[in-house]
């Protein structure tokens, strides 16, 4: 098949990488994959992107056109004059901590216009999907966001320490505040670290801000002791799948789907409440057990190419070529 893929932002660097990973994994599998980049930071150039798009279509002829992201960008590829499916994350159909009321009610509704338009809306969890009105009567699919096995796997700690220039006896909270922090609620975060502190003595808390390389992520999930989550909202947090294949522990308070991803996952713990005591408490535990997890044997169902298979599947039926409805949802893991 020959598929277009229109997601927003530049596409480089540390900016939706797992969009690139996807697609490389579907030109592996014999697909054509190509990639259109919105320009979402100027929306009155909508029409704009709608001519280059459109242009990009009759220029590819493609299959599908695969909507990466919801809101403008999904209400994009609508128009641009192909059949299209959309990928729901989350921020794009949960309410942004970072906006106005109003401006976040304008963003979901572009989302769930785009949606009734679409020929297949994949989710990456059933929460997401239970929140997008077309479900009811187009295909959809649960499938969470493939994680690169190869990038992201266990290494040796000593090694991953000596080169970020950590200690040794450390204990190491890792914490990812990406570019969109107010959703990740980061006071939270250091609030439960200083409980932690407290209860298991020094912690050094160790904040990504969404600008380290892709390849760097698996050395700082080696280095470090957990990974904690403290997100308002989610969808599948894609940080949570690769912890998982690193085997680092993981502390997080109970958002998308991480109860699901981490169930019978060793040196795990997920919390209902967001009282930073409790998740203090949850973290000195995981530090003073001072164990990795075996998230990994939990993650081989997510590997990227299992999860580009089925996205190409997916496709097919989008297509009217496949016999079956794929409604079910994504291996747990």
């Amino acid at each position: 098949m020959r598929i277009l893929f229109v997601a927003p932002g530049a596409q480089n660097g540390p900016h939706m990488p797992f969009v690139r990973r996807e697609a490389e994994a579907l030109r592996a599998a014999g697909h054509e994959v190509e990639l259109f980049r919105f320009d979402n930071r100027r929306y009155w150039r909508f029409p704009a992107e709608l001519v280059r798009l459109r242009a990009a279509v009759r220029r590819l002829k493609p299959d599908l056109v695969h909507a990466q992201f919801g809101k403008f960008n999904a209400l994009l590829a609508a128009l641009g004059g192909s059949p299209f499916v959309v990928t729901f994350r989350g921020t794009d159909i949960n309410r942004n901590a970072r906006y106005s009321a109003g401006r976040a009610a304008f963003g979901v509704a572009a989302s769930q216009l785009a949606a009734l338009f679409a020929r297949g809306v994949v989710c990456v969890s059933g929460e997401i999907r239970n929140k997008v009105w077309a479900c009811r009567w187009r295909p959809s699919l649960v499938l969470p966001t493939g994680v690169d096995l190869e990038l992201f796997q266990p290494a040796d700690r000593s090694a991953a320490r000596a080169r970020l220039g950590y200690g040794l006896d450390e204990r190491i909270v890792l914490f990812n505040a990406g570019k969109n922090p107010a959703v990740k609620d980061p006071e939270l975060a250091r609030a439960a670290v200083d409980e932690a502190g407290r209860l298991a003595g020094a912690i050094r808390f160790v904040v990504l801000d969404g600008w380290a390389p892709p390849e760097q992520i698996p050395l700082y999930m080696n280095a470090a002791d957990v990974l904690l989550l403290t997100s308002y909202t989610e969808g599948s947090p894609t940080v949570v799948q690769e912890a998982m294949a690193c085997n680092l522990p993981v502390v997080s308070v109970e958002v998308g789907d991480v109860r699901e991803r981490l169930q019978g996952v060793a040196a795990c713990e997920v919390l209902a409440s967001r009282d930073p005591a409790e998740i203090g408490g949850a973290l000195a535990r995981v530090l003073q057990h001072a164990r990795r997890s075996d998230g990994r044997a939990h993650a081989l169902a997510l590997g990227v190419e299992a999860i580009a298979a089925r996205l190409a599947d997916f496709y097919r039926l989008a297509l009217g070529r496949a016999a079956q409805p794929l409604t079910t949802p994504a291996p747990r893991c």
